[in-house]
Formats: C-alpha cells, sequence, structure tokens
C-alpha cells in the first residue's frame, strides 16, 4: 500500500508522520486490496483537521475528523473509516450470499428453440442423373423431393415440388 501524507498549514514531523502510517496500515486486515491511501492534515486557527482518502478495487473511501489537537483527528478519522470499511466489507457479503441463493436465470436457448430430435435415417446411393431422369424417378416414388447426383458437374442437388405443381431444383454454388 502506497501511503501519501500532506500538510497544509502544518509541518509534518516524524513523529506524526509514524502515528499516521501506522493508523493507515490497520486497514489491511480490512480491505487487503488497498492500493493507495492520502493522508492531509491541515491546521486553520485553533481547528486541526485529518483527511484520508483509501483506493481499493476501484472503489474509494474518504472520511475526515476536526479536532482540537491533530492526534485526536487522526484517531477520529480513522473510526470512521473503520465503520465505512466494515459496512463496505457486510455489504459485499450480503451481494455474495445473494447471488448464492438466487436460482439461475433460464437460459434463453432452451426456450427459444425446442428439442430436435431426428427420428429417422435413410442412407441411399446417389447415381448421376439429369434433372429430367430425377423429376420421373420422383414421380415414381411419390415424393416431394429428391436428392441426386447431378451427371452434368457430379455435385448433389435437391429437386422439390412446389406448391403450385411445378419442380425446383437446388445446385450448390
Amino acid at each position: 500500500m502506497n501511503i501519501i501524507i500532506n500538510g497544509r498549514h502544518l509541518d509534518i514531523t516524524p513523529a506524526i508522520r509514524d502515528y499516521a502510517e501506522s493508523k493507515v496500515r490497520k486497514f489491511d486486515k480490512y480491505l487487503s486490496s488497498i492500493t493507495e491511501a492520502v493522508v492531509t492534515l491541515s491546521v486553520e486557527k485553533y481547528r486541526h483537521k485529518a483527511e484520508i482518502l483509501l483506493k481499493a478495487n476501484g472503489i474509494t473511501i474518504q472520511a475526515e475528523g476536526v479536532t482540537g489537537e491533530i492526534y485526536s483527528s487522526i484517531d477520529e478519522v480513522v473510526e470512521k473509516l473503520e465503520r465505512q470499511t466494515k459496512k463496505y466489507k457486510e455489504k459485499l457479503i450480503t451481494q455474495r450470499k445473494e447471488n448464492r441463493t438466487q436460482p439461475p436465470p433460464p437460459s434463453e436457448e432452451t426456450d427459444t428453440y425446442p428439442e430436435i430430435r431426428i427420428i429417422q435415417r435413410n442412407k441411399f446411393a446417389t447415381k448421376p442423373m439429369s434433372p429430367e431422369e430425377a423429376a420421373m424417378q420422383m414421380e415414381l416414388l411419390g415424393k416431394d423431393f429428391f436428392v441426386f447426383a447431378s451427371a452434368d458437374s457430379g455435385s448433389i442437388n435437391v429437386l422439390y415440388r412446389m406448391k403450385d405443381g411445378d419442380f425446383g431444383l437446388i445446385e450448390p454454388a
């Protein structure tokens, strides 16, 4: 954790720096992912003010305390930050519990697409023929479509009967 201590109208003595750093380091037990802590200490007439800003996991937690002495201001702001970090941690825990107890949302794929079942398979040899021969074969079998190999290109084609009784031909490109 990177701790930055600033002073406004106040000289930061080694004793004040050590005291503030020791108090801020306590927050590692609450939030282990604290990247930066900015401590600003200032004096205005008889008011001693301490502000602490903690940055962790993309969130910022801030508090300030104003008293008649700088050490008590640091203590006050640390107490406020402890309450805020505990509240934040409890909020995270309750959100995790709520996410675990909720049933998973139904997948959209099962709702929009019914289960596809293939109930019959046919295998047959395709011999090369012209579309006219395939139409005659389709008429003899009494089917609405016929799969055959084209005599010209050797590719698989599909001949089908349209609603008006005419024939349609599907050829691969």
